[in-house]
């Protein structure tokens, strides 16, 4: 097995791009936007994929792929941008965490200040990703802020963090359609919805790796909430998921080719399901990043509807 690079993260996987080929200067803020663990702006952009998916099939105006190109820029530097500031709000935590706590921050790499400044850097760029959108979009993309500024300080207070991860993850479903329209409809709430039952669902698997140190530390997850239980726990957020994006896509009007292409969609979610270990961390951490498959499978659903 390959050595990882010094300073790298301990859930990084091993010979990542950041680790063998990032300048040296750059890598501590690679890694601390996960640049080095894409699946974090993978599950940020599908939800925006998945609308403008959506509407192209409600208006008939054909998939928009120049739109899909700028929210995969966005999505990887707000992601980028949401971890940063996570890693600043949370330095203190993620140093009493095995698996966080060789992050850029906790471990003495970057400062809070260089931190902030990278914040913003990156901020600048989903502002100028944003400000190619229509007047109603750019002000849809700002209200999102202030979901992903409480996000990291819900872990202190409830056992629902992974909601209000939802709420800030999926909020491209209602922007990818207003992109579009400028306004939003019903199918855009419903897919929000669906999106946000499917968050809470990857990330209670994501957060069983933690569940003995966040016990110690008091940190709160849906993970600890549903316990023994977090098979049934997840299948009942996945069904919900799976439920509102098939309404969400017959008030959109899809065809049969979209639902009989989302049974793979549906399949991914039973399977992941079905082999959840609940004190299997490395098998935790496999399922999750599977869901960016079950993000293009959906999302290719969705574009084979739009051209029949």
């Amino acid at each position: 097995m390959q050595d990882q690079s010094p300073g790298s993260v301990a859930d990084a996987p091993r010979g990542n791009w950041v680790d063998r080929h990032a300048p040296q200067a750059a890598k501590p803020y690679l890694r601390m936007s996960r640049l080095d663990r894409p699946i974090g702006y993978q599950l940020l952009f599908w939800p925006c994929a998945y609308a403008l998916g959506l509407v192209a099939i409600a208006t008939g105006t054909g998939f928009n792929w120049w739109h899909l190109v700028l929210f995969f820029i966005g999505a990887v530097a707000m992601r980028g941008a949401g971890c940063t500031f996570n890693d600043i709000v949370d330095r203190d935590i993620d140093d009493k965490v095995a698996r966080t706590r060789s992050r850029p921050i906790p471990s003495g790499q970057v400062s809070v200040r260089q931190a902030a400044m990278w914040l913003v850097a990156q901020s600048l760029v989903g502002l100028a990703v944003l400000v190619q959108f229509n007047p109603f979009s750019i002000l849809l993309g700002i209200a999102s802020l202030g979901l992903v500024a409480i996000y990291p300080f819900m872990k202190r207070v409830t056992y629902w963090p992974q909601l209000f991860l939802g709420f800030a993850f999926s909020w491209g479903a209602l922007l990818g359609w207003a992109t579009v329209t400028g306004t939003l409809a019903l199918p855009a709430f419903i897919l929000y919805l669906g999106c946000i039952s499917w968050t809470i669902g990857y990330d209670t698997i994501y957060a069983l790796q933690d569940v003995e140190d966040d016990v110690l530390i008091g940190v709160k997850s849906t993970a600890r909430l549903a316990g023994e239980k977090v098979r049934p726990f997840v299948a009942l957020f996945y069904s919900v998921a799976a439920v509102l994006w098939l309404i969400a896509a017959a008030l959109s009007g899809a065809s049969l080719v979209f639902f009989a292409l989302f049974a793979v969609t549906a399949a991914h979610l039973c399977w992941q399901v079905l082999t959840i270990e609940r004190i299997n961390g490395a098998r935790s951490l496999m399922l999750f990043k599977s869901n960016h498959w079950l993000g293009m499978a959906f999302t290719l659903a969705l574009v084979a509807d739009t051209l029949v």
